[in-house]
């Protein structure tokens, strides 16, 4: 599984911006999508995920009715869609694959990666 992540930049403080991954090199019917990120000096920090064929989604506490994980098979493609966007949103955010559910929120148990685009948002 090959995953492009794109879309990052930077955006105030309450803006939106919406994330994409392209996704190609094996049939994704079985695996969980999901975002990481990772802020200047932290470590990576589970964002959100969708079960690829059942639509269902798990988000983090920090981001849950901000932002929404979609895919779109036709295109094999994730997104992110990130509203009111605030100053600790900052981080390079990375797209992942595995074959668990949903409930898995551990960067450890994704096997694929994509390269992750940086976003900013300042004041």
């Amino acid at each position: 599984v090959q995953l492009q992540a794109s879309g990052g930049g930077a955006v105030q403080a309450g803006g939106s911006l919406r994330l994409s991954c392209a996704v190609s090199g094996r049939e994704l019917d079985w695996h969980t999508m999901a975002w990481f990120r990772q802020a200047p000096g932290k470590g990576r920090e589970f964002v959100g995920n969708i079960r690829w064929i059942i639509d269902n989604t798990n988000y983090a506490d920090s981001v849950k009715g901000r932002f929404t994980v979609s895919r779109d098979p036709a295109k094999n493609t994730l997104y992110l869609q990130m509203n009111s966007l605030k100053l600790e949103d900052t981080a390079i955010y990375y797209c992942a694959a595995g074959r668990q559910g949903v409930t898995q929120t551990l960067d450890v148990a994704y096997d694929y990666w994509g390269q992750g685009t940086l976003v900013t948002v300042s004041s």
